[in-house]
């Protein structure tokens, strides 16, 4: 979202101190989706010119949980596709 914009510079607010480690690459990440998550940061962290990561407490991560629904709300509405049949011609009599 922040880069559609054009932003240079992102802030990533997280609660989580292992999250923290191993996106700056302290700790190594073992299960998979995990190693997929941190490969997608690392592609974005190229597109800004700054992306600094900011531990949080748990108990203070309500902006980072309106956030984060913010983003998988937008990601659905990409994801959905409407499927509008054609009809060519109509399936009940036209009344005149």
């Amino acid at each position: 979202m922040a880069h559609e914009v054009g932003a240079r510079h992102f802030i990533a607010y997280l609660d989580s101190q292992l999250v923290v480690k191993q996106v700056e690459c302290t700790y190594e990440a073992k299960e998979a989706n995990m190693i997929q998550y941190l490969q997608q940061i690392a592609k974005l962290k190229t597109s800004f010119e700054g992306f600094p990561n900011v531990q949080i407490p748990r108990e203070e991560n309500v902006k980072a949980d309106y956030l984060s629904k913010l983003v998988s709300a937008l990601e659905d509405c990409r994801t959905r596709h409407v499927t509008i049949p054609y009809l060519s011609k109509p399936r009940a009599p036209l009344a005149i």
